[in-house]
């Protein structure tokens, strides 16, 4: 499964009121560290298959939702189970410490 592009129209159905965790990655296009990152969730949205959706939100073209969540540095991760934010993570992190962390917060 690939990551999702997110946006202030989807953001409800797709993350909000989704079925099971969802993870958003808050980044820009200009974003260096966020373009490190996208790959690692890629795969790791791959390999956990089904039991967590990656979506990618661009505060540059949703800043109204980044302002929502307190997002003041990029890339921040969060972890919204049942509508509601459960976890979440600032900067750029190796692939393994980023699926660590998707993976504790998913079980």
């Amino acid at each position: 499964m690939a990551t999702v592009k997110v946006d202030k129209n989807s953001f409800k159905a797709d993350v909000l009121d989704a079925s099971g965790p969802v993870v958003v990655d808050f980044w820009a296009e200009w974003c260096g560290p966020c373009k490190m990152i996208g790959p690692s969730l890629e795969e790791i949205s791959t390999e956990m298959g089904g039991k967590v959706k990656i979506t990618k939100l661009n505060i540059d073209e949703n800043p109204e939702i980044a302002a929502q969540f307190g997002v003041r540095s990029i890339p921040t991760l969060m972890i919204f189970k049942d509508g509601e934010v459960a976890d979440m993570k600032v900067g750029a992190l190796p692939k393994t410490a980023l699926s660590h962390w998707i993976s504790g917060n998913v079980t």
